[in-house]
């Protein structure tokens, strides 16, 4: 197992953090960082099968961006591949800067085949984990990377100072060509295939057929603090994680510190981040690290767990690693427990100003539904709605459509609550519900508070749903099962210290409520971070307007925006 790759991998960023410090010894100065992207298809060979994979640079995962809190970013994005390409920078709020978030016919037409773009935006008070990845079709399954957000020069991780640290990205993996699945799977109306693999770091692990040689391995030193920062890149499954015999403590999540609790394994949805130390305090030996999907709701996952091994330095490889026990994979309890633990720090310099007057109440369901489709195994095709409205991609990018005043490209009449309410978690409800399509965004005044809960619905089935928003991070400041209760539920919401992030779980059956100020002029996307539901419809677009300010409007889109 290629222990030896980790550590000159280590020794890399250990260079380059040296490198890094010397580098940007002036504070005042803000660097830039530049990057150039290749998209190339490569042949990557795993479980017994090479196939060839969209990548950036030739590598998978692809490269990870070091920045510092302050710093300036241009990637430069060439396209090589035969698809059509974007990429999004997650969880970056982009203020004022739509043109660089990335979503294929959001912000920008995407980026033709001998193309080139470059993304430029400002990393401005954010620092952490977050990540990049494809935003069109299901090219992310190969075409994503870390980013690592370094505080400001001289100013110190709110929690003990890690000796080392270690990128830890889950994802997911098919044998065929995805998008041949997609399109298998939109011909006959039904979900496609699922993944044949989870993956940590870009490798299945030893469980696997063929993948003694992808094992990601990571070599410690007893009684040193290793900080991992945990990426969900999967593309439709939310996974536990854990590490055999040693408990995690979790510090922060989407780029954003919480309080410190102590678990002995994460819950993880596509899109988020987590970020957790780790003790060497066990007894020197090989421990596997462990991911495996978390499914409360009856339908059918890829339940396989993908493995890693944590390896104290001078064990030889042939000491057999235990497994870890992860949580079972419909446990509900944990799950909701553990999402209950994560809090904001909320301390003097790192406070939550969680909105507590709201300007604007908005209440989304989701369901799912059937079109008739002649051509569909069933005579139906499967679709996923917002307040019974299935999202419809435009042809030119919405922000553009909203800059240049474009008419006829999208309306603003998306209904602040469903058309008409029901017992949205009773018995399974089939019945055609009329679902309507459509490109209709949801205008939002500049600096207005708004609140949003997002309803489970029993539309064909429950299930739960990670909804990631772009452009802002928003406050949790409830949660539970059932049907919300206007009356009621908001007297528990936690206004004091919420979790605050960028991508965040509706759970089966159940909901979430969520708080922000919409402080930042554009277009911004909000879907479900499950790529099967995006697909069918399970997104919006919210319009914020600018303010009255000549730095509270939408900057000039760049001379190099891809043509539609």
């Amino acid at each position: 197992m290629a222990i030896s790759n980790w550590g000159s991998h280590f020794s890399r960023i250990t260079l380059f953090i040296a490198g890094f410090l010397a580098f940007t010894s002036f504070p005042a100065e803000a660097a830039v960082k530049q990057y150039q992207f290749d998209i190339q298809v490569k042949n990557v060979s795993r479980l017994c099968h090479a196939k060839p994979i969209v990548t950036v640079n030739g590598r998978f995962p692809g490269p990870t961006i070091y920045v510092r809190e302050g710093d300036r970013v241009i990637v430069n994005v060439t396209n090589h591949a035969k698809y059509n390409m974007s990429i999004h920078w997650h969880g970056l709020k982009q203020y004022r800067n739509g043109w660089a978030d990335g979503p294929a016919y959001i912000t920008q037409c995407p980026i033709q085949t001998g193309n080139s773009y470059s993304y430029d935006f400002n990393v401005t008070g954010q620092r952490g984990t977050l990540w990049w990845h494809a935003h069109i079709l299901w090219l992310r399954a190969t075409v994503y990377g870390a980013i690592v957000i370094m505080p400001k020069q001289g100013t110190p991780y709110p929690f003990p100072q890690p000796n080392m640290e270690q990128i830890v990205i889950l994802g997911e993996w098919w044998n065929t060509d995805v998008e041949e699945i997609v399109k298998q799977g939109t011909k006959m109306g039904l979900p496609p295939n699922m993944s044949d693999a989870h993956t940590i770091n870009g490798k299945p692990g030893p469980l696997f057929p063929c993948s003694e040689k992808h094992t990601f391995a990571m070599e410690v030193e007893s009684g040193k603090t290793y900080l991992l920062r945990i990426i969900n890149a999967a593309l439709n499954d939310e996974l536990f994680f854990a590490i055999s015999g040693h408990n995690f403590t979790v510090v922060e999540v989407d780029a954003v510190y919480t309080k410190p609790f102590t678990t002995q394994a994460i819950l993880i949805a596509p899109g988020q981040t987590t970020n957790v130390l780790v003790q060497a305090n066990q007894m020197p030996g090989r421990y596997f690290m462990a991911a495996r999907p978390f499914m409360d709701a009856p339908l059918p996952i890829d339940n396989k767990t993908a493995t890693g091994i944590l390896q104290y330095k001078g064990i030889p490889n042939t000491v057999l690693p235990t497994l870890p026990q992860l949580p079972a994979p419909n446990d509900t309890t944990f799950a909701l427990g553990y999402n209950k633990k994560l809090k904001s720090l909320n301390s003097a310099k790192f406070p939550a100003n969680v909105p507590l007057k709201v300007d604007r109440k908005l209440f989304y369901t989701i369901g799912f539904g059937k079109d008739p489709c002649p051509t569909c195994i069933n005579g139906t095709k499967l679709l996923a709605s917002l307040n019974n409205i299935s999202f419809v991609m435009p042809e030119i990018g919405l922000l553009q459509a909203h800059y240049f005043k474009t008419k006829g490209v999208f309306r603003t009449d998306f209904p602040d609550k469903p058309p008409t309410p029901f017992n949205y978690t009773g018995a399974p409800l089939t019945a055609n519900l009329g679902t309507r399509h459509g490109t209709r965004l949801s205008k939002i005044a500049f600096n207005s508070t708004v609140e949003l809960v997002l309803q489970d619905t029993n539309l064909l089935t429950v299930e739960s749903h990670p909804f990631h928003l772009h452009g802002y991070n928003f406050f949790v400041v409830g949660t539970g099962i059932g049907n919300f209760d206007p009356v009621k539920d908001p007297a528990k919401f936690n206004l004091v210290d919420p979790v605050e992030r960028n991508t965040v779980g509706v759970p089966t059956g159940g909901w979430t409520a969520i708080r922000f100020r919409a402080d930042n002029p554009g277009v911004w996307f909000m879907h479900c971070h499950l790529e099967l539901h995006t697909r069918w419809g399970l997104k919006v677009a919210f319009v914020v307007e600018d303010g009255p300010g000549a730095d509270q409007t939408i900057l000039p889109p760049p001379k190099d925006l891809p043509p539609c």
